[in-house]
This record gives structure tokens, sequence and C-alpha cells, in this order.
């Protein structure tokens, strides 16, 4: 004698078709998105790894924003640097000029106006500014590096200059600050460019013998000015090299962490894929079935 419940036949074919549709809806979904893990529950230790890996990719993300900002202030620095360099490269040339016996007073004191806007277009470049609008010889300071106060330039900024984190505990300084680049001592005195080149223009305007021998003086000065500007390049450069550097391990690193994403929790597609076939073929069959079983009568079954 067999024992046929309706209910449990209905209750049972139900509970299958609806695993099945869950199954293949499951599937879909990581053909969609390529990932094989949808729930921690899925697969804990792989949940837990992802979970690592994606926290470093967000830390990743931070260090490339610094990265970006580092390297842009000190491409900034290194091009106002250059023409730091010209200008004084410039202002060597027109000592050389000053110091010749043959030159008129006439012929010094224009010079000396040319002298004198060098410094003026000196003090601009060292009021350069950052992405930020800081100047970019100001260190921590928000406005001017330097102030000109009755032809004396005074540094109003910070000597100092926060580094950016970028990456693995490393971290580079985005620039100088401009006592870095324009101070420098002659013989054992301190004194700094925007001096050098004041008492020059001066000196040359005014004439006389006194303006060439300033003009033959302020040579050592400006030979040591512009060897300092130079120190200030090469450090600049290195800094920038240093970015790089840590951008080309960044980006092998990321590399490596969505190789392993994709291989911790990455669905196969080709496996994936002929997973949802065969569980669309035994949900087809089994709605074929169930349809086919649910209209036989009774009688139909006993004959």
């Amino acid at each position: 004698m067999i024992n046929l419940s309706t209910g449990a036949f209905f209750e049972r074919s139900t509970q299958q078709i609806s695993v099945l549709r869950a199954r293949a809806e499951t599937l879909q979904q990581q053909i969609g998105t390529g990932d094989r893990i949808e729930r921690s529950s899925d697969d804990p230790v792989a949940a837990a790894r992802l979970r690592m890996l994606a926290r470093s990719e967000r830390m990743a993300t931070v260090d490339t924003r610094n990265s970006q900002l580092a390297e842009a202030d000190l491409k900034l620095a290194d091009q106002s640097l250059e023409s730091i360099a010209d200008l004084v490269i410039r202002a060597r040339e027109l000592a050389v000029q000053g110091a010749a016996a043959t030159l008129t007073d006439e012929q010094r004191a224009a010079i000396g106006i040319e002298m004198k806007g060098l410094r003026e277009s000196l003090l601009s470049l060292a009021n350069s500014r950052n992405l930020a609008g800081h100047a970019l010889l100001g260190g921590q300071a928000t406005g001017a590096a330097y102030t000109d106060d009755a032809g004396v330039a005074r540094f109003v900024g910070t000597t100092e200059l926060d580094s950016f984190e970028i990456g693995e505990g490393q971290s580079v300084v985005p620039g100088l600050t401009g006592p870095e680049v324009f101070n420098f001592e002659i013989a054992g005195n301190p004194t700094d460019m925007f001096v050098v080149l004041g008492n020059l223009a001066a000196a040359l305007t005014a004439g006389g013998d006194a303006a060439r021998e300033a003009s033959s003086g302020a040579l050592a000065s400006l030979d040591v000015g512009l060897e300092k500007v130079s120190t200030a390049q090469t450090v600049i450069g290195a800094r920038l090299n240093w970015v790089d550097l840590m951008t080309e391990r960044r980006e092998n690193n990321a590399e490596r962490v969505a190789d392993e994403r994709a291989n911790v929790g990455g669905a196969d597609i080709a496996v994936t894929i002929s997973r949802l076939q065969e569980t669309l073929t035994v949900l087809e069959a089994t709605q074929a079935s169930f349809v086919k079983l649910s209209n036989l009568s009774l009688f139909s079954m006993l004959r």
C-alpha cells in the first residue's frame, strides 16, 4: 500500500525548485560581479582575507593622493628653482660687466637698474605659490614667504615643512624653505641672495670706483649663492625620484593585491557558467516533472 500526501509532495517540490532558483541567481550574480563570495558565511577564511586586502587598497588610495600632492609641489618647486638659478646666472653676468674698468658711471647705473629688477623678480619667485595657495618656500606659513620692508627682504615663513606619507611607512618633504635656498655664508658671515643683489644694485647706481669694486667683490657671493641653489635643485630632484620609486612600488603592490583578491574571492567564470547551465537544466527538468506529476489523478496512478 502506497501512502501518498499531496501536501508533502507540493511542499518538497516547491522547496526543491526554490533552492534551484536561488542557486541559479547566486551563480548569475557571481558571473556578473566576478566575485564568488557574497556573504562572510560563504567562506569565512577567504572573507577575512578579502577584508584585509580591502583595507590595504584604501590605505594605498590615501598614499597615492599624498604622492600626487607631493609630486605636484615638488615639480613647482623645481620649476621655481630653475628660474632662480637662471636669475642668479644673469646677475653674475651683470656683475662681470660692472667690474670692467672701461664702463662709465651711466653704463653701470643702467646695470644697477637691471640688477634691482632681478632682485624684485627674485622676491616674486620666493613667494611662488603651491597648489594650496601657500608660498612654495614659506614652510607651514599660509601667507607669503618673504616681505620687503624698505628694501630689506625678511623671511616670514616657518623653517619646517610637514612631510607626506607615501606608503610603506615612508614619507617625503614636498619642498624647501626660503633659507634653504637663499641663505649662505661668505667668509663666515651669514648673508642671503636678496642682500647681495640689493647691495650690488645700490653700488652700481651710485657709480664711481666703489661700483666697480662692489661688482668684483660680489662675484664670490654670487658663485656661492648659485651653488646653494644648485644644491636645492639636487635635493628636490632626489625627492621627486623617491616619489616616483614609491609610486612604482605601490602600483606593483596594487597588481599583486588585485591578483590575490581574484584568487581568494574571484569566481572562475568558465566553471561558474558551466554550473549555472547545469543548475538551469535540473531546474527545468524539476519544474517539468512537477507539472506532470501534479496533473496526475489518483485513478491514473493506481491504474
